[in-house]
C-alpha cells in the first residue's frame, strides 16, 4: 500500500529531470503511485526504451515536457508548477557514453542551468540532485597520512587535481556539477540536497560504464559501493519527503569487499569460464572505509517496507 502523502511538508506536483533514465523512468512510476502529479522532463524522448512507460500512465497526473539542459526555457516550462525537482544527469545519446572532459563540461553547464532555473521559479520548495559517490571517495591517499583509517561519509569530496591525473572523468564530473549546484543553491536560496549513489546495478550494466574506471583501486580501499535501482528510488523519495533533511546522503545497499563478491561483478561485467586461480585463493575481506549512516538513519524514519522486504534486509549498515 502506497503510504499518504504528508501534504503539510510536500506538495503533490513534482519534477523528474531526466525521466527518460533507468531512474528517472522508476521515479516517474514511483511518484505517481504514491499520489503525485508528475512533470516528465524527458531529454531522449524518441528512444524509445525508458520513455515508453509513459503512454501507459495515468494521463492526467503526468504532464511530458522536452528537456534541453542547455535551453533554460525548456527547464523553466517543465517546473512551471511543480513544488519539487528529482534532477539527475547522464550524457546525451548522441555523444559518447565514455565520460571525458568534455562530458564533465556538458554536465557541470546543465547543473547550472537546472539550480538558476529552480531559483527562477517562485514554486519550487525542494531540489534532489542525484550525484556519485565517486564523487566523494577519490584523492584522499594523497591528502591525509592516516587515510587508512579514514571512514569516508558525505562530509568528504574527491580531489578534483587526482581526478584529472588519473583521468578519472565520471567522478571529476560528478564532482564539479554538484560543487556547481551547492553552490548555487546556497547563493541563490534553494533548498537541495543531494543523493550521492553507488554504482546503480541492473540488467544494462557492462564494463563500459564510467564508474567502474579505477575499480581495483575502489576495491582495495573499501570503497567500491553498489545501489539496488528500489532502493535507490526509496532513498530519493525519502529524501524528497522528510522535511528535516539537509545536505548529502551517501547511498548504497552492498559494498563489494571479499572475492565472492568481487568474482560475481566481474562475471556480470564479463563472463568469465571460470575464476583465476589467484582469485580463488584471496580470502581476504577488505576492511569497510565508507559509512552510510546518514541515510540509513533516514530510511527507518520513512515508510518500514520496500516492496515487502524489510529496510533491514535491504539495507548495507556500516559501522
Amino acid at each position: 500500500m502506497a503510504p499518504a502523502l504528508n501534504f503539510n511538508s510536500v506538495s503533490n506536483t513534482v519534477c523528474v529531470m531526466d525521466a527518460s533514465t533507468r531512474l528517472g523512468s522508476s521515479l516517474v512510476r514511483r511518484l505517481l503511485t504514491n499520489g503525485y502529479t508528475v512533470h516528465a522532463s524527458i531529454q531522449n524522448i524518441h528512444n524509445g526504451g525508458h520513455g515508453e512507460f509513459l503512454d501507459a500512465c495515468d494521463m492526467k497526473r503526468i504532464k511530458n515536457f522536452h528537456l534541453d539542459p542547455f535551453d533554460y526555457h525548456s527547464i523553466v516550462d517543465a517546473l512551471k508548477g511543480c513544488s519539487g525537482l528529482f534532477y539527475s544527469f547522464e550524457p546525451p545519446k548522441d555523444q559518447s557514453c565514455t565520460y571525458d572532459e568534455y562530458i564533465g563540461e556538458v554536465e557541470v553547464r546543465a547543473a547550472h542551468n537546472v539550480l538558476e532555473a529552480c531559483a527562477q521559479t517562485d514554486t519550487i520548495e525542494k531540489v534532489v540532485f542525484t550525484s556519485s559517490a565517486t564523487a566523494i571517495i577519490w584523492g584522499h591517499h594523497e591528502n591525509d597520512q592516516n587515510s587508512a583509517s579514514m571512514l569516508l561519509d558525505e562530509r568528504h569530496w574527491s580531489d578534483i587535481n587526482v581526478c584529472r591525473k588519473f583521468k578519472l572523468w565520471h567522478a571529476l564530473s560528478k564532482t564539479l556539477a554538484e560543487k556547481t549546484a551547492w553552490a548555487l543553491a546556497m547563493d541563490r536560496g534553494v533548498n537541495m540536497v543531494s543523493v550521492n549513489a553507488g554504482l546503480l546495478m541492473g540488467p544494462d550494466l557492462t564494463i563500459k560504464n564510467p564508474y567502474l574506471k579505477g575499480a581495483a583501486e575502489m576495491y582495495e580501499d573499501g570503497v567500491f559501493v553498489t545501489v539496488d535501482l528500489d532502493f535507490l528510488v526509496e532513498a530519493h523519495i525519502c529524501v524528497y519527503e522528510q522535511i528535516s533533511t539537509y545536505g548529502r546522503y551517501l547511498c548504497f545497499n552492498h559494498i563489494i569487499n571479499q572475492t565472492e563478491d568481487a568474482v560475481k561483478l566481474a562475471n556480470i561485467l564479463s563472463p568469465l569460464p571460470s575464476s583465476p586461480q589467484s582469485m580463488e585463493s584471496d580470502t581476504r575481506i577488505i576492511q569497510e572505509r565508507i559509512s552510510n549512516k546518514k541515510l540509513n538513519k533516514l530510511m527507518v524514519e520513512c515508510q518500514p517496507q520496500i516492496n515487502g522486504k524489510s529496510r533491514g534486509m535491504l539495507m548495507k549498515v556500516s559501522t
